[in-house]
């Protein structure tokens, strides 16, 4: 099982890939850790069912359940929040209005098409707005762990769970390396781990090329 430091550190990673400035759509799972890592940046934190403004997590003593995330996490409000309806939210989503969306996945493949909903034979508890936010989000950033908890690699040659929609993803940050997509496959661009080479791409799916900040 992923650690709560690498969780964190992919979150980490992931808010310097957001401009000053962005509206930006936060997934399910490692997502929900970026308004706690923000470090200062603004950014619109979105969540589609209904506020444009996430605070920081609150501390026990603070939590309302009224106010959840579509992830039925707590959350707060920011300063100049405003809330609506998921009508208006998914307005704001399809409407192209969102800079960015920093989705979970369950797996991405070599050109960064996503299956983030559904596994094949299992119960599907929830769709969620995955469908909108591939195809209305200007940019999807995928915050992931490198392997599931099967130790199959999430970054593979061909999807072969359902696809959330054809438009691909721009970037994955796991615990291990960042990858940005091309019309060429993946290329690393970071290693965040110890890992050799050797051993990132035995536990990858798809062969990638390098283009390495260490």
């Amino acid at each position: 099982m992923l650690s709560q430091s690498d969780r964190i550190k992919i979150a980490k990673r992931v808010v310097e890939e957001l401009p000053e400035g962005a509206v930006v759509n936060l997934g399910v799972g490692i997502p929900t850790l970026i308004p706690d890592y923000l470090n200062g940046k603004k950014v619109y934190l979105q969540s589609e069912n209904g506020l444009l403004g996430i605070g920081p997590t609150p501390d026990e003593e603070h939590v309302n359940m009224d106010l959840i995330s579509a992830s039925k996490k707590p959350i707060t409000m920011d300063t100049g929040a405003s809330l609506f309806d998921s009508a208006d939210s998914f307005v704001i989503i399809r409407g192209g209005h969102v800079d960015a969306a920093v989705l979970g996945a369950l797996q991405v493949d070599r050109f960064g098409e996503i299956a983030n909903w559904a596994v094949p034979g299992k119960s599907i508890l929830g769709v969620g707005g995955a469908m909108d936010l591939v195809a209305g989000a200007k940019k999807i950033i995928i915050a992931s762990t490198h392997q599931a908890k099967n130790h199959q690699p999430k970054l593979v040659e061909k999807l072969t769970f359902p696809s959330s929609g054809v438009r691909k993803a721009e970037m994955l940050v796991t615990e291990h390396a960042v990858f940005r997509f091309t019309d060429d496959g993946p290329v690393l661009v970071e290693k965040l781990s110890d890992l050799s080479m050797s051993e990132l791409r035995d536990i990858t799916g798809t062969e990638f090329k390098e283009k390495i900040k260490l």
